[in-house]
């Protein structure tokens, strides 16, 4: 129930900005790393590869990013932010930064430190049995 909660006070903030959550992790994977395949985004994401295809598809529609082929393996497509979403850094991830400090109001800043990092375990353990994505964090 806190996850959904989050999730949703996440998608309030970014939706004004063209962006759904599930577009979320894939911004944020290629504002880390950009131009990986769309394989490569599967993976850290933990999504299935025609999850990624459609998530791809709308944001490629909206204007965030483009896909090229690569020239030495005509069977891999790169993802590459357009300037528009590269512009979407700046803007969301400040936002993303917010939901967190609204999710821990009234934490001590130990106990915030703490939370995050039993958080991290959490995903760490999940990750490693159930092939879960090792980077989906909010903020």
């Amino acid at each position: 129930m806190a996850n959904r909660a989050t999730q949703r006070y996440l998608q309030s903030k970014i939706e004004p900005y063209g962006v759904t959550t599930g577009m979320w992790y894939f911004l944020r994977a290629l504002w880390q790393e950009d131009g990986l395949t769309q394989r490569e985004l599967s993976r850290r994401i933990g999504t299935m590869e025609p999850t990624t295809l459609t998530a791809l598809a709308a944001m490629e529609k909206a204007g965030f990013i483009s896909r090229e082929r690569d020239p030495e393996d005509r069977r891999k497509l790169h993802v590459l932010l357009t300037p528009k979403g590269r512009a979407l850094e700046a803007e969301l991830l400040p936002m993303a930064q917010e939901v967190v400090q609204q999710a821990t109001a009234g934490f001590s800043p130990e106990d915030r430190a703490r939370f995050l990092g039993y958080l991290a375990a959490v995903q760490r353990n999940l990750g490693d049995v159930a092939g879960a994505p090792e980077t989906g964090d909010i903020g």
